[in-house]
């Protein structure tokens, strides 16, 4: 664990301390978020937070390669380096998108490249824990990594529309995620704690946590694409690594046979829940609409919680409980006895529901910020 938590830190400390110098950089480029129909701001931002973010995570790497026991990751596959890889294209495109507002076909080859370059060096989906354990021929697998990368960096770059809510989002999937994985892989034969998905998903916690204070509301830098794709990768890279790793058959400590069977697959579903979930009801209202899936609009989930009335901040904190609510509340079945985990998840679905109808703000403050 502290080799996890030296990861963490360095990559929350150089985000942290990378970002004021990325918010100049892109002042002097000019890459600015203007003010739209559908935004929440009322005066231009610098955008390209995500160049700090991949700085933040590429020191993690550098760090982690050096350690007595993390390094044994870097000496024993390329996976990791192949990550690093990913997420530099991945941000290059966020970036360059932030600069000049690239089409869509352009980004999803972009997207496509840097999953595909992902798996070339080794992070692919090996075998879905379905149906026990189903193996498919290696071209599919590398099919499906690609699909699940550029599903999971668009969905965290469509819930990317409040200050701090993309970052606290995926901060709270991949804390849920590496408490999961941090358990399960010491049940391992032989156990083994350190694993790439833990290594990636403490990396991840630290470059949100360091990304935050920057970007909470009132945000002086937004992420942009550079970093709501980086984001995305990341996660979609830590769940890859470890669903497929997991033999559904083996018994957790205090979950049962069904349980410990469902998990590999609940898991890396929940934890981004509410990414997806935002996708699937933008595509689906979108197309109802005649519009094309990715045609930007004003309904995505945190635009419905300004206009009920909750302000800024309460939109932002209330996503933040409908996020934990589901990776953490998932996760904790793997720890406690499932009647525990039900009752604990009802009673925090009640809360999350009853502060939801419960606007911060009266009425006649709704609306455009």
């Amino acid at each position: 664990m502290r080799e996890f938590l030296m990861v963490l830190l360095t990559a929350a400390i150089v985000t942290y301390l990378a970002t004021p110098l990325v918010r100049r950089l892109a002042l002097a480029v000019g890459a600015m978020t203007a003010v739209r129909d559908r935004d929440v701001h009322s005066v231009p931002i610098p955008r390209m937070g995500g160049v700090g973010m991949l700085l933040g995570f590429a020191a993690a790497v550098l760090l982690g390669s050096r350690l007595p026991y993390l390094g044994q990751l870097f000496s024993s596959t390329p996976a990791i380096y192949g990550v690093l890889a990913g997420a530099a294209i991945i941000t290059l495109l966020g970036a360059v998108d932030d600069l000049h507002d690239l089409d869509w076909l352009t980004k999803l080859a972009g997207q496509v490249l840097a999953g595909g370059v992902m798996a070339f060096f080794g992070v692919r989906l090996l075998q879905l824990p379905i149906l026990g354990v189903t193996v498919l021929p290696e071209p599919v697998m590398v099919m499906l990594t690609i699909l699940v990368v550029v599903i999971s960096t668009n969905a965290v770059n469509f819930i990317d529309g409040l200050d701090g809510l993309a970052a606290g989002v995926v901060l709270i999937a991949a804390s849920a995620f590496f408490a999961w994985t941090y358990l399960v892989s010491r049940a391992f034969d032989p156990p083994n704690v350190f694993h790439q998905a833990t290594f990636i998903s403490a990396a991840l916690i630290g470059v949100c946590l360091g990304f935050l204070p920057h970007n909470f509301h009132p945000a002086r830098l937004f992420m942009g694409d550079a970093g709501a794709l980086l984001l995305g990768l990341l996660l979609a890279a830590s769940t890859i690594s470890m669903t497929g790793s997991v033999d559904p058959h083996s018994s957790l400590a205090s979950a049962s046979a069904a349980t410990a069977i469902l998990l590999p697959v609940l898991i890396p579903l929940a934890v981004m829940a509410l990414p997806f979930l935002d996708v699937v009801l933008a595509v689906l209202r979108r197309t109802r609409r005649g519009q094309l899936p990715w045609k930007p609009d004003r309904g995505h989930l945190h635009h419905r919680l300004l206009d009920i009335g909750h302000s800024h901040r309460g939109a932002v904190v209330l996503l933040y409980l409908w996020s934990g609510l589901i990776a953490l509340g998932a996760v904790s079945f793997a720890y406690l006895p499932v009647w525990t985990s039900v009752v604990g998840i009802v009673l925090l679905l009640a809360l999350a529901l009853a502060l939801t109808w419960q606007p911060s703000r009266p009425a006649a403050l709704r609306g455009r910020r």
